[in-house]
């Protein structure tokens, strides 16, 4: 059994009834409770339950303290080519936005990394876009290779693959993979990507399972809220982690909420994600899965990241750079970006933040052997 199936068995489920029929006793039984179920986690991610935020973020810190101590991991994205075969109309990547496309090469890869390698960084998340003839297993192996001289942790988030291919790249040093289903709505999925390999859902849901069997020791995911319902968005993504940590109990799991952000070419998003609905999601998926990692990326502005580290949060992001080679290479320094950037502090900075706030930041925290 896949996560497909479960899918498939909640295609025809009401969420949203479910969600308008919580009511505050429910809420208050879920709170209370040390171990929650599918209906706790409708129930505090419900309208009913943001009268409750406060109790939530008192035990959402509490179990974070609990599970992760008082630190706050750090790593840096590293964009190595913006080349892209899919028609993600959400995207500024997609294929159907003419601006001049770049990939770096290997000897640019090690300048880009040892760049961010001097800022203290030792981890790192290589991107590119989703065009496997122009970034091809050769490339990324090589990739992967000159990263492991700067950084003791390697994440992927790149096109998805076959377990075979997952298995070449963990080989070559990489131990994390990210992978965004984007939307679980299928139907808003196929409007979403009309075109090139991304437009196959069943596969792009079954890669956090490849990469699991793959070896991969680390897997990220989440919805790209904009698209779908964020409520069952958020939803069948807590239900999407949970299914991955039952089924490898070994492999860490982490959501991520990225809201979509400017980008040029791309569409306006349909469902806004509020800040109160954010800090509710982020709540609830902790009080549902006590040992899940909580990514917040540099999307989000640094007041309200700011906040989010006594919520819940285990991950930054920092001193982001979102378009190919701006990190030290001149020539690239207008790039087109994936995304527009809304907390610009350097590394330092954030670091800075994380101290005052009473956490200890973390460069590295793991290192292959």
């Amino acid at each position: 059994m896949s996560f497909m199936n479960r899918i498939l068995e909640l295609e025809s489920f009401d969420f949203e009834g479910c969600f308008q029929a919580v009511t505050p006793s429910d809420v208050e039984n879920s709170l209370h409770k040390d171990e929650l179920g599918e209906q706790d986690l409708f129930n505090l991610l419900s309208k009913a339950a943001q009268g409750y935020l406060e109790p939530m973020a008192r035990k959402a810190r509490q179990l974070t303290r609990q599970h992760f101590g008082n630190i706050i991991s750090l790593y840096a994205p590293l964009y190595i080519s913006d080349y892209c075969s899919n028609a993600c109309v959400y995207c500024g990547f997609n294929c159907g936005v003419q601006f001049p496309r770049t990939k770096l090469t290997i000897k640019e890869i090690e300048r880009e990394a040892a760049a961010i390698a001097a800022s203290g960084m030792r981890h790192i998340l290589i991107l590119t876009g989703e065009a496997p003839a122009q970034t091809p297993m050769s490339y990324l192996e090589d990739a992967v290779t000159v990263m492991k001289k700067y950084f003791s942790s390697i994440a992927l988030e790149i096109f998805p693959m076959d377990e075979d291919e997952y298995r070449v790249l963990c080989k070559a040093g990489a131990d994390s993979l990210t992978v965004y289903q984007e939307t679980y709505d299928r139907e808003v999925y196929k409007e979403m990507h009309p075109s090139g390999r991304k437009s196959d859902y069943e596969y792009r849901l079954m890669t956090p399972e490849r990469g699991a069997r793959a070896g991969f020791r680390a897997l990220n995911l989440g919805p790209l809220f904009g698209l779908g319902d964020p409520r069952k968005e958020a939803c069948l993504a807590a239900l999407h982690a949970r299914y991955l940590e039952q089924e490898f109990p070994d492999v860490e799991v982490a959501l991520s909420l990225p809201r979509m952000t400017k980008a040029k070419g791309i569409i306006e998003p349909r469902n806004i994600l509020s800040d109160i609905d954010f800090v509710q999601f982020m709540l609830a998926w902790r009080l549902f899965m006590p040992r899940l990692g909580i990514t917040i990326s540099t999307r989000e502005s640094a007041e309200f990241r700011d906040r989010l580290i006594h919520l819940g949060a285990t991950r930054y992001s920092s001193g982001s750079k979102t378009g190919v080679g701006e990190y030290a290479l001149k020539d690239h320094a207008e790039a087109t970006v994936q995304f527009e950037v809304t907390d610009d502090r350097s590394v330092d900075e954030v670091a800075e933040m994380i101290r005052e706030s009473g956490y200890q930041p973390v460069f590295k925290d793991w290192e292959l052997v």
